[in-house]
């Protein structure tokens, strides 16, 4: 039976909860930009009576207010998350990221690569490879946080908008996604946004050989644009595996989540 949603915070200025019994092996969930822990529900629903599921809230997002400054970085939330880690009491797990959340799951898995059993890419860059690049990206993410700042509401509607999720309202999920957006804090996202800009982030590009946990690296088969750069990330870590779920776009746990659930089944148990 479904254990009820625990919130654990003592130790971890990041919140989260925790989902089925400790004696499983240990999952942690980390969303994407303007997400929440709230979003792996579905997922979580299903795994959680063979894992002991923990899912956390990002700098700014969700339940985590007014973290400190420092926070706000690729290095500080990697540091949050471990320290959500020990709080839980959990020192190596498996660890899934989505979009944002697999970026600070990829910068946590080649930082402290001893407390990542295996390691989940959902539709996840490892950065942008020139400075030009993220310079032009920090400017760009700095006009959105304006904006996320004047007016959420129609941000997210612009947001939702873009071709990278145009798949959503093939599943008729904008509106829940806007819906669930808006409960967010607008300053902690615009804060988030710009300290967690792949444009604020260094290239991991060149790190993904030293990657050497097994790594399932997946996306959507509607999404062009990171069906790419998955290819690319896959080929680039040495135990890496690659799944492409059809009838699905960027948010493929959102979109198809029992596809989503078979390929982290499959992997979970394969040797």
């Amino acid at each position: 039976m479904r254990n009820d949603p625990s919130s654990l915070n003592t130790g971890a200025v990041l919140h989260y909860q925790t989902d089925g019994a400790p004696h499983q092996p240990p999952l942690c969930f980390v969303h994407g930009f303007m997400g929440s822990s709230a979003d792996w529900r579905p997922i979580i629903g299903g795994m959680d009576e063979q894992a002991f599921c923990l899912s956390v809230d990002l700098p700014g997002h969700g339940n985590s207010l007014d973290c400190p400054s420092y926070v706000y970085s690729m290095e500080g939330a990697t540091q949050a998350l471990a320290d959500v880690l020990d709080a839980a009491g959990i020192h190596r797990c498996t660890l899934v990221g989505y979009s944002m959340g697999g970026r600070v799951a990829l910068y946590f898995a080649l930082f402290h690569p001893e407390r990542v059993r295996r390691l989940v890419l959902e539709s996840a860059s490892p950065g942008l490879p020139t400075e030009a690049e993220r310079a032009e990206r920090r400017v760009l993410d700095d006009q959105r946080a304006q904006r996320i700042e004047e007016d959420l509401g129609a941000f997210l509607d612009d947001w939702y908008r873009q071709p990278l999720f145009a798949s959503l309202a093939r599943h008729d999920l904008v509106e829940e996604m806007v819906r669930t957006r808006r409960a967010n804090d607008p300053s902690g996202l615009a804060q988030a946004l710009r300290g967690l800009s792949p444009g604020a982030q260094p290239s991991l590009w060149n790190r993904l050989p030293d990657l050497t946990v097994p790594t399932l690296v997946l996306t959507g088969a509607h999404d062009d644009k990171y069906r790419a750069i998955t290819e690319r990330t896959a080929e680039s870590i040495p135990e890496a595996r690659r799944a492409v779920v059809p009838g699905a776009g960027h948010n493929v746990h959102a979109e198809r989540p029992q596809a989503f659930l078979a390929h982290l089944g499959r992997f979970l148990g394969a040797t």
